[in-house]
């Protein structure tokens, strides 16, 4: 057993991944629908995949090894995994983690400034509802869908509204 000790008190979770069918189509509803910043892409001709990296940042910084630096030193950012080709298949999809085969992965979350304008917004933007708030019994989050079907739950702020959404 190694003697070097590590702290898990200071790890911090960094991001997740999902594949994306077409890059273009969920970059621009994470960009303009959600607000995120794309923050660096890198692609890798020998495996056939381009990695999108974004997240809610001020700024993105201008150098390529800034931008990686950033991207792997804050929490709360998206990866978004492109196999090439798949843009082109027209009957392929990625499983949700919402259907019925392949349960697993629920969803992604995101903090609203004002849950009921956010989703006047989308509704604007005409942006796929799973769920409104007026749906069921728990008024307070809405579900909405990216461009492959992944979840992403709607929440009001805690801060702003100085109560927790559950």
């Amino acid at each position: 057993m190694s003697s070097a000790a590590t702290n898990p008190s200071s790890y911090v979770f960094n991001h997740t991944m999902v594949r994306v069918k077409d890059p273009q189509a969920s970059i621009k509803f994470y960009t303009e629908v959600l607000g995120m910043k794309l923050i660096t892409k890198s692609e890798f001709p020998s495996g056939k995949f381009t990695l999108y990296f974004l997240a809610y940042v001020d700024k993105v910084p201008e150098s390529e090894e800034e931008k990686k630096k950033l991207c792997f030193s804050i929490p709360g950012v998206l990866e978004l995994t492109h196999n090439w080709g798949t843009e082109d298949q027209a009957d392929f999809a990625y499983a949700n983690g919402n259907k019925d085969v392949g349960r697993g992965f629920g969803h992604i979350a995101v903090l609203v400034d004002d849950i009921n304008k956010a989703c006047e917004r989308f509704e604007e933007l005409n942006v796929k509802f799973i769920k409104r708030l007026t749906d069921g019994s728990m008024k307070h989050i809405a579900f909405i869908a990216d461009p492959d079907e992944y979840w992403v739950e709607i929440i009001q702020n805690p801060t702003t509204s100085n109560q927790a959404p559950i």
